[in-house]
């Protein structure tokens, strides 16, 4: 196991001796090497993999994520970032460490608002986050391009090409943060303002109201939309709606106050003290489980609907469980206690601007959970429905987008000297997401004939008659 440290001091070293540390990587890992992906001899068996993840889980709702992750490759993909961690693992590693992403593919970057209500794009879920080496995040995002090229039946000419899109990205965008300070790295941000430049460059007009459009989507999407589809007036009383498996409302009787109360004041301690004297006008008013994502599925996700002043001063917050990052067995031990925190500060550390409302508790059964607040006007693309032209687009700014988090919590100058300045490392990137599109077509094979074979359970979630007591295994488990 390799032990990986943020590059603190190497911060303080010259510019030429930082660069020497990324010219001097390729002798760990050459960039050419990069390309090849071969299952090693002892590769576990990934059906079992993920069983192993499950252990801890609401069994009555993993039908429903084996459902969700059967659908295509590339959803087995999006929920089977343990198998990749252990992958990757297996290759040798250049060692330039940063604060991963750790599940680095596609939908996981998005539109959402900073803390001034500015919509910016950049790197939305962070449930797997821990320090490593940098390529591992490229390289998830890389294959992750690959498989949805695949699945829009695009030419395998126009995948590889979007997939040289996400390197050629990566790597510019590496090479303009080695030449800025490190406060104006600090500062930057994808806005609106910068995605609307972009998209005129790329597109033209065209591309410019596609975009506002798209932007005028996520605003839409704030709070309140989340209040209107979760929540339901009754008797003069907003509250959850019950629409099992997806939301569970969980009774509000006296014996549940107590305890959500002293969670409240947990999570409220812990934050700033401008938040903590906002969020301290707010009362809990209905409580619920929600089913998130296509992995995370069992987990425990619940959702709060707070009150301020009046009926309509609404807020909703989601509370979804961490565990240990799938990369940790593999890169350094996570250096808190609490896994919760583990994901806010590196949410916080890669994000240009993060929910104003991110903390995290610890439950009285010891489960741990970080906070944010619930579809603030978040919006990712249905990648479905994206042209050529327009995934392209897509790679390239996922691509700086990651560049950014890394940055920020790297060696711009050390990494973008080991990318250099050919198209090695992309033509690299585009042969190892062929190749590693290929290892997943082969799981996805295995899992879906474990399905078949009724190894691994597949459907809607179970919760009719006797099962129905499991609606409240959230709380009490």
């Amino acid at each position: 196991m390799t032990s990986h440290r943020l590059p603190t001091e190497v911060r303080l070293s010259s510019i030429d001796d930082r660069q020497a540390v990324g010219t001097s990587a390729r002798a760990a890992r050459s960039r050419s090497s990069l390309a090849t992906w071969v299952a090693p001899a002892d590769r576990r068996d990934p059906v079992v993999q993920l069983a192993e993840q499950e252990v801890t889980r609401i069994q009555a709702l993993l039908p429903l994520r084996h459902e969700r992750m059967s659908v295509s490759p590339f959803t087995f993909y999006r929920g089977s970032a343990a198998v990749m961690a252990s992958d990757l693992a297996s290759m040798p590693n250049t060692g330039l460490t940063v604060q991963l992403c750790g599940d680095a593919h596609l939908s996981n970057f998005g539109l959402f608002a900073g803390q001034d209500r500015a919509v910016i794009f950049d790197v939305n879920d962070f449930d797997e986050t821990n320090p490593g080496p940098f390529e591992w995040d490229v390289m998830r995002l890389a294959a992750s391009f690959m498989l949805a090229a695949r699945d829009n039946a695009f030419t395998d000419q126009e995948a590889d090409d979007i997939v040289r899109l996400v390197a050629s990205s990566y790597r510019q965008a590496m090479s303009d943060y080695a030449g800025m300070s490190d406060l104006a790295i600090w500062y930057d941000r994808i806005s609106a303002a910068t995605l609307e430049q972009w998209a005129t460059e790329v597109g033209g007009q065209r591309a410019t109201k596609q975009l506002n459009k798209v932007i005028g989507k996520a605003q839409s999407r704030d709070g309140w939309s989340a209040i209107t589809k979760l929540t339901e007036v009754v008797d003069g009383n907003r509250r959850f709606l019950d629409q099992p498996p997806v939301l569970v409302r969980i009774s509000d009787g006296e014996d549940l106050h107590p305890w959500l109360d002293k969670l409240l004041a947990q999570y409220r301690d812990d934050l700033q003290s401008d938040r903590r004297e906002l969020i301290r006008r707010y009362r809990v008013v209905d409580f619920g489980h929600k089913v998130v994502g296509v992995g995370s599925v069992g987990l425990r996700a619940f959702v709060l609907l707070l009150q301020g002043r009046d009926e309509n001063d609404l807020l909703v917050l989601q509370a979804k469980e961490a565990v240990q990052s799938v990369l940790e067995p593999y890169t350094k031990s996570c250096v808190y206690e609490h896994q919760g925190q583990r994901v806010v500060e590196g949410q916080r550390l890669m994000q240009a601007a993060s929910d104003a409302f991110l903390g995290w508790v610890q439950a009285p059964n010891g489960r741990q959970f970080y906070i944010r607040q619930l579809r603030d006007m978040k919006w990712s693309p249905d990648i479905a429905k994206l042209p050529v032209g327009q995934l392209a687009g897509y790679a390239a700014l996922c691509g700086r987008t990651l560049a950014h988090g890394h940055a920020r919590s790297g060696d711009p100058v050390a990494i973008a000297a080991y990318l250099g300045q050919s198209t090695k490392f992309d033509d690299a990137m585009s042969s190892f997401a062929r190749a590693y599109a290929v290892q997943v077509d082969s799981d996805f094979a295995a899992y879906t004939a474990a399905i078949a074979d009724g190894r691994v359970v597949s459907g809607p979630a179970d919760l009719s008659g006797d099962r129905i007591l499991e609606r409240h295994q959230p709380i009490v488990d």
